[in-house]
């Protein structure tokens, strides 16, 4: 690997994660998150956008980390990041 380092690993754990066998579980992100947005969409009563969902999913991570470190918040949050980007560049 040519980065071996702990920030590299994440990433790479990150990747896989949105890369993997949760579309098979979940369906496309876009789907998924599009099927969020209209939800939430409904009980807040204002209009929610798929790449907001991931966003809020983020900040959700944020909120988990401020308990304390755990891996696999900061993996989600990784992996978040980069689903934000999917779903508003489309």
């Amino acid at each position: 690997m040519k980065y071996e380092n702990t920030r590299s690993r994440v990433l790479a754990e990150a990747m896989e994660l949105i890369t993997g066998d949760r579309q098979k579980d979940y369906g496309t992100p876009e789907a998924n998150f599009h099927r969020i947005a209209v939800r939430w969409s409904q009980v807040l009563g204002i209009e929610i956008e798929p790449w907001q969902v991931c966003v809020m999913m983020a900040d959700l991570k944020i909120a988990r980390l401020c308990e304390g470190y755990k891996r696999d918040s900061a993996v989600d949050l990784a992996g978040y990041a980069g689903l934000t980007a999917e779903c508003a560049e489309g």
